[in-house]
């Protein structure tokens, strides 16, 4: 999988990504509340598309959000509906790669995960970017199942498959520990906590 033929196929979607999604507001409360996104929180959202979790962390009141999504077309538009937030902050990039000089309490992946080529990796330099204590999540709005079915019908040349949670929590508890382990009908979510050092 090619990160170009991501940033194609994301930047293809953009302009009807708002008007295509599909909300289920208690599953993203579920899914924040698991995360620990709060009061003062200052926020990584990965993949952040349009920006269509920046309400949600905005209603808790947090201190400082940053998204970051590799379709320029997706940061374009989160950016036009945020113009001017002094808590919002949209960047174009890699989030493999990415560095900041802050370090973050909660660093949130929602319905993006399976974009990624290489998990590990990911994972691996996300912590990095955690504050001690601080928690990533991965979290999808709807069942594994239900997301495989979809990617194979639409974007199968840019998704690798959303592992089971037994194996994305083995993979979290190499970096992270593991606090939160979700798969049913309804939604996945696997949540860790930033290791002492």
């Amino acid at each position: 999988m090619l990160k170009s033929d991501i940033i194609d196929f994301f930047n293809k979607l953009a302009p009807q990504w708002d008007a295509d999604m599909i909300r289920n507001d208690g599953i993203i409360n579920t899914i924040l509340d698991n995360a620990e996104v709060k009061y003062g929180s200052t926020v990584l959202d990965v993949a952040c598309g349009t920006g269509v979790l920046f309400p949600d962390y905005l209603k808790r009141d947090v201190k400082k959000l940053v998204g970051i999504d590799i379709s320029p077309i997706m940061t374009d538009i989160a950016v036009g509906k945020f113009d001017g937030n002094q808590k919002v902050c949209v960047i174009t990039g890699d989030a493999e790669t990415v560095a900041f000089e802050d370090k973050f309490d909660c660093i949130v992946i929602y319905n993006a995960f399976p974009h990624f080529p290489d998990p590990e990796n990911l994972i691996r330099h996300l912590t990095s970017l955690l504050a001690l204590n601080g928690t990533l999540t991965v979290a999808h709005g709807m069942s594994r199942k239900m997301l495989d079915n979809h990617h194979s019908k639409t974007a199968s040349k840019v998704s690798v498959g959303l592992p089971s949670e037994s194996e994305l929590s083995a993979l979290f508890s190499k970096y992270l520990d593991v606090y939160t382990t979700i798969s049913d009908d309804k939604m996945y979510q696997v949540a860790g906590r930033k290791k002492k050092v």
